[in-house]
């Protein structure tokens, strides 16, 4: 089962690994009497002690068996993420540097360097991942990510005070959701549901560079381009960037659905412990993703206030 998100493009995340098939009945029959011999010759003390220590000992880690784990995947996660916070108050102080009562005009460099630089990584991440785990480029791609996610806060907050907050209480809201029916049970992805998902995702990044090219072009006018339109339904004008930001935070959070499914299928698969650097940093892609578009919306429902 494929995903959404390029940062699983790992084989370990793709594959089921078959489990052990058992043996056959005369080979188990041959094997509980060898079994039984050697138990009534281990009477050396020195073997029992090591058979009640192993016991006795907590269970291995992803440190002791090199594997993937989910609480090792957790704690790479918060590690980046705290890289990205760092970096993100970075990027805020670097927007609102200029401002003063007499130029009240951000900068936007920190977000053109963030999002140029973080695409940039990103597709080196995806491409070499197959290959060799850097985790050294994760992190500088979430120092990007920083950059770019302070930036675009701080131009927001300038606009609409508040807003910040906002986007990331609902944000923190929805991944807290997904992940809550996601341990329940009660949300899996499906093959059925990624295809959707798929086209979807396309329709949708279509849109978004029609939007740019008619931004660029001055052919639609207002802070978002199309999204700033509004269409009427039933004799109500509701803008059109609320319609599709909805859907799209949707997508988000069937993403975040993949991506919980491909850690846990890379746990199940026995996947090794540095996959787990990709798994954090798919989660904080689908993040951020999210909390963009959340930003969006509120700023398109405000705006119109």
């Amino acid at each position: 089962m494929a995903s959404g998100n390029f940062a699983f493009n790992n084989p370990a995340f793709q594959e089921e690994r078959p489990g052990l098939t058992p043996p056959p009945a005369a080979s188990q029959a041959g094997a509980q009497t060898a079994y039984a011999t050697a138990t009534h010759q281990a009477t050396d003390a020195a073997v029992n002690a090591q058979l009640e220590g192993a016991f006795a000992a907590p269970p291995a880690g992803s440190v002791n068996t090199g594997r993937m784990t989910v609480e090792d995947t957790v704690a790479k996660t918060l590690g980046l993420f705290a890289v990205l916070l760092v970096t993100a108050v970075v990027g805020w102080m670097w927007t609102m540097a200029p401002v003063t009562a007499a130029n009240p005009v951000p900068t936007i460099v920190p977000w053109i360097v963030g999002m140029l630089g973080g695409f940039v990584l990103a597709m080196v991440i995806s491409f070499t991942s197959r290959k060799k785990v850097r985790p050294a480029l994760i992190f500088a791609y979430a120092a990007f990510e920083g950059l770019f996610v302070g930036g675009i806060s701080a131009y927001f907050e300038l606009l609409w005070p508040g807003i910040v907050i906002q986007a990331a209480i609902a944000t923190f809201a929805v991944v807290g959701v997904v992940l809550a029916l996601f341990a329940s049970g009660k949300v899996r992805a499906s093959a059925r549901a990624n295809k959707i998902f798929l086209v979807a995702i396309l329709g949708y990044m279509v849109f978004g560079l029609v939007n740019l090219v008619l931004m660029w072009t001055g052919v639609t006018q207002g802070t978002f381009g199309l999204y700033s339109q509004s269409i009427s339904i039933m004799g109500i004008e509701i803008p059109l960037g609320l319609i599709i930001g909805v859907l799209v935070v949707l997508l988000a959070s069937y993403s975040l659905v993949q991506d919980f499914d491909m850690i846990q299928r890379g746990v199940r698969n026995g996947a090794p412990r540095e996959l787990g650097w990709l798994g954090g940093f798919g989660i904080m892609v689908t993040v951020v993703w999210l909390y963009i578009e959340i930003l969006r919306i509120i700023a398109i429902l405000r705006g119109n206030n």
